[in-house]
């Protein structure tokens, strides 16, 4: 880890920070952004998310909404640092976005209402931060809210999300009182100008009846500093106290190292607390060349190597966003971890082993582009020119090629058909499909060969409902919507094991394949395993692959209810070829056909996605609430309180859940609200199983 500033290049990246933004959904993550673009004259007028001017929610269905969809990448700066900011969707649907963003930043802050503290989608982005090692500082918004707990906020910080919370600011006041915060590291009261939306604040001496809370969290914030350094802690205890420099310095190395989350918090809708935040992204969150070398390997090679952060490097950069733009064409937002990048480069990508050039390099401010001659190591810019790039590609220079970890997402979980009104629209709404698909990982477009139907999947209602009104707008495809279905899947629960001769002759050369298999289940999540067992030669070795191609194909349409299997361990243990009759498609058909049979005796079962689900409710329509959920299949985990109202959080089966945000609603009169996600796959009852099934069957012979 370099921290030498001295070294060449390293004084422009270590004014660099990359940060995102990541929140439960309404937690005030687009209103922060637009403060930050204000405050640092990014922008002259503030926009507002209920206005639909939101400057980082540019789609039509963000600002009819009220919601971020897909992240949007800006520069600004502060201090004399560039921050490159992403602002990232809060809901589970667009889970994609945050995976993605949080694998390229070098830090994040951590949002949460002030109100609602650590809610189901904060976990979850807490959770893929921590998988990518990000380090973060936290900002409780909301604090003139009615219910407004920063005390409580931090203590859940603590013990829900098991996180070293360090608060440096303090409120003064909350709820219509909050009128501005205490900083525990000058010891002084700061308060915000409301004529000018608080772009003036002042310091001031701490009020007399705030002073002994400040105190005692200044106490709080220096004693967490000493406990990180030896030698702080030893002049702590002699002297009680560090200077403002050192607890500057010590809070950002630990910041840095993960072992403390420094908390913010302000009003960003009333126009307090966001400055000091801005401070902190720079005084706290690492620049590109405080966090580790990026880890690459030579492609077709399993030895890795370190790349340093310098511009002096090869270049070397990940690919983590595509874009359409109706001017630009495709645009490919990258993240650079060494080198430099100028437009009209001949570039590698090393995923693909393919040379393309780049055309232009540009600075993206949401959906606002401006060209740059230049890109440099520690930036976050979109190129045009990639056109065969896909998410999580690696681009790098020719002569120094380097593959990079790309970016894993989680599978769909739900599938609709989709048909265009007309029939001229047909290829139309197939490039306009695979366009979408380019840009969204978690969106799959498919094929049904049996029933002729164009198949997309996504990660629930609205995910799926967003684009197929994007399709309208963007596209002009006006498409029909079969009805919403869930992604089975289907295994087998005990071991089988058998073989089966694949043996035609219709004059000529025949075909002759004679394979044994056996069928082990694994644990849930372990995915597909083929092993080769054949001893002796028995198959020859050019025909296994055919084998596990065979398997691979029957595993696609599983022969218990034509759903995907899944968590199978397949064994090749002998067999037997025909010097002439044999051929890969013998084997291939021979393995895909001893796969169903065995599959078939293994006691298959049906698994459904089940989803984690969370309903906030007034306590009147506590029974209310806990009753849709028992009569959906659902089991009911805990019930907490937030305040003025009941937290009821269970496991509901995805299929139960369609339609259910009205069903809510109603019953609640509109003053409740949930949120859900995946959690994983369980089986499905066997009498519902079968009925299923009978369904499925039925609906095929229609189609």
């Amino acid at each position: 880890m370099a921290d030498d500033t001295t070294v060449a290049g390293l004084e422009h990246l270590a004014t660099i920070r990359n940060i995102g933004i990541m929140a439960h959904i309404d937690a005030g993550k687009t209103t922060v952004s637009e403060r930050i673009l204000y405050y640092s004259g990014k922008t002259h007028k503030i926009g507002e998310v209920h206005d639909g001017a939101a400057v980082m929610d540019w789609m039509p269905q963000e600002q009819e909404r009220g919601i971020t969809i897909t992240s949007a990448a800006t520069n600004t700066s502060w201090r004399d640092h560039s921050i490159n900011l992403i602002d990232t969707p809060g809901h589970v649907d667009f889970t994609a976005e945050v995976e993605r963003s949080l694998r390229v930043l070098d830090g994040a802050i951590a949002l949460f209402c002030a109100v609602g503290g650590v809610q189901p989608q904060s976990e979850q982005v807490w959770r893929q931060s921590e998988k990518y090692s990000v380090p973060k500082l936290a900002f409780i918004n909301k604090m003139d809210r009615t219910g407004a707990d920063f005390f409580g906020v931090v203590d859940e910080i603590q013990s829900i999300l098991g996180a070293n919370a360090v608060p440096v600011v303090v409120p003064i006041g909350s709820e219509e009182k909050f009128s501005g915060l205490i900083d525990l590291i000058r010891m002084k009261a700061i308060y915000y100008d409301e004529k000018d939306h608080g772009e003036t604040f002042s310091y001031a001496d701490i009020p007399e009846d705030k002073l002994q809370k400040a105190r005692k969290w200044r106490a709080n914030l220096v004693e967490k500093c000493a406990e990180q350094c030896d030698e702080l802690l030893e002049k702590f205890l002699t002297t009680g106290d560090l200077s403002e420099d050192e607890i500057r310095s010590i809070i950002r190395k630990a910041t840095i190292a993960r072992r403390v989350i420094p908390v913010f918090c302000g009003s960003a809708f009333k126009n307090k607390g966001v400055q000091a935040l801005l401070d902190g992204i720079v005084d706290f969150l690492p620049s590109p060349c405080d966090v580790p070398p990026i880890i690459g390997k030579k492609p077709d090679s399993d030895e890795t190597f370190e790349r340093l952060p310098r511009d002096t490097e090869p270049f070397s950069a990940l690919a983590f966003k595509i874009m359409a733009d109706k001017h630009m064409g495709k645009l490919t937002y990258i993240r650079i971890y060494s080198g430099t990048l100028e437009s009209g480069t001949t570039v590698l990508n090393s995923s693909r082993d393919q040379t393309q050039r780049i055309g232009r390099v540009l600075r993206m401010h949401a959906n606002r582009q401006e060209a740059i001659p230049l890109a440099r190591c520690g930036d976050i810019v979109a190129v045009v020119g990639l056109n065969k790039t896909k998410t999580g590609d690696t681009i790098c220079s020719e002569d120094n090629p380097i593959l990079l970890e790309s970016i894993e997402f989680p599978s769909p979980v739900m599938s609709i058909s989709v048909k265009p009104e007309s029939r001229g629209d047909d290829e139309k709404m197939g490039q306009a499909l695979h366009t979408l698909a380019d840009e969204d990982p978690t969106f799959i477009v498919s094929f049904d060969e049996e029933t002729r139907e164009t198949i997309i999947s996504g990660m629930g209602e609205l995910h799926l409902e967003i684009l197929v009104d994007r399709l309208r707008r963007e596209f002009n495809v006006i498409a029909q919507i079969g009805r919403p279905e869930v992604a089975y899947r289907e295994t087998a629960t005990v071991n089988s094991d058998g073989q089966y001769k694949h043996v035609k002759q219709s004059g000529g050369r025949g075909q002759y394949a004679h394979v044994c298999m056996s069928l082990e289940p694994l644990d849930p999540g372990a995915g597909f395993e083929f092993v080769n067992d054949v001893k002796g030669g028995h198959v020859p070795s050019e025909y296994i692959p055919s084998c596990e191609k065979g398997v691979i194909k029957a595993m696609e349409h599983g022969p218990f209810a034509g759903y995907p299997v899944v968590d199978m361990r397949v064994s090749l243990t002998d067999g037997s070829s025909h010097d002439v009759d044999s051929s890969d498609f013998a084997f291939r058909e021979a393995a895909r056909v001893c796969f169903r049979q065995l599959f078939m005796a293994g006691h298959p079962e049906l698994l459904e996605p089940i989803m984690s689900v969370e309903v906030v409710t007034p306590e009147d329509f506590l029974g209310a609430a806990s009753g849709s959920i028992c009569q959906r299949r659902g089991r009911i985990e805990s019930m907490d309180e937030q305040g003025d109202y009941k937290v009821i959080r269970g496991l509901v089966p995805l299929s139960e859940m369609f339609g259910y945000s009205n069903t809510i609603r109603t019953l609640t009169q509109g003053r409740a609200s949930f949120t859900m996600h995946f959690e994983h796959y369980e089986a499905v009852p066997f009498t519902l199983a079968e009925e299923i099934i009978k369904k499925r069957r039925e609906a095929n012979k229609i189609r």
